[in-house]
């Protein structure tokens, strides 16, 4: 994986330990298809659930080549940190001690207040596996004028 930083850069690893939404996009026959997503980290690969009624699986399984970007984006203090990822993924059988992990980043660790729709999982849920070929790392911050 090679990580293009510019003179603004940022720890890429720090940034994907926050539970930012990501959106992956995807090539499709009726022309390119974005979806939000929750991402999980671990072992240089961005981990992606797929559910029942998802599209996306279906289209990377045809089109393996995809990128996903994510945004850590504040106005009132005028952050903006953005990574930007190209690369391949796959589709894999579904884990549920990842997918536990990936909705303790984004919903806490106590999984009695979970909505049941990430308690119960169901068994033909997928896993997308995405290996990062380059990721482009900016901050791209700005000063806010408070005057």
């Amino acid at each position: 994986m090679e990580i293009i930083k510019g003179k603004h850069s940022f720890n890429l690893d720090e940034f994907l330990e926050k539970p930012l939404f990501a959106h992956l996009s995807t090539s499709s026959t009726e022309g390119p298809r974005d979806s939000p997503v929750w991402v999980l980290w671990k072992d240089k690969c961005l981990w992606i659930i797929g559910t029942h009624g998802d599209t996306f699986p279906l289209r990377i399984k045809e089109e393996p080549s995809c990128a996903i970007g994510i945004v850590d984006f504040n106005p009132s203090t005028g952050k903006v940190l953005h990574a930007g990822f190209r690369g391949k993924a796959t589709v894999e059988p579904f884990d549920i001690n990842l997918a536990k992990h990936l909705f303790t980043k984004y919903l806490g660790p106590n999984e009695n207040i979970w909505d049941s729709r990430f308690k119960d999982q169901d068994p033909n849920n997928v896993f997308i596996r995405f290996v990062p070929e380059t990721v482009v790392v900016r901050n791209q911050s700005y000063k806010v004028d408070e005057s």
